[in-house]
C-alpha cells in the first residue's frame, strides 16, 4: 500500500483510513520500531489497562474468593526447616 506524506505545520505524517485503524485496533497512539532499512508501526497496547477498576469491582461484587483451596492450609511446614 502507498500512502503520501502531508506536512502537518513544521512536521510531516501519514495518513491511515479507518478501515486500517479499525483492522489493527489502533486508536491514539502506536509504536514505532526503527530497523535499518525500514520503520515498523505497530498498535500501541496496554494489557493491564484498567485493571485497578475491574479489580475493586470484583471484590464489591465478591468475586475475587479462591477457586481453589490455599495448597498450605492443611500442610506442616515444620518439614522445610
Amino acid at each position: 500500500m502507498e500512502l503520501s506524506v502531508i506536512n502537518i505545520g513544521n512536521s510531516k505524517g501519514i495518513r491511515f483510513s479507518k478501515t486500517i485503524l479499525e483492522q489493527y485496533n489502533i486508536s491514539d497512539k502506536v509504536e514505532l520500531i526503527l530497523e535499518k532499512t525500514q520503520i515498523v508501526i505497530k498498535a500501541k497496547t496496554e494489557p493491564r489497562k484498567n485493571w485497578e477498576q475491574a479489580f475493586m469491582q470484583m471484590h464489591k461484587n465478591g468475586d475475587d474468593q479462591l477457586l481453589i483451596d490455599d495448597v498450605f492450609c492443611d500442610e506442616s511446614l515444620e518439614e522445610w526447616k
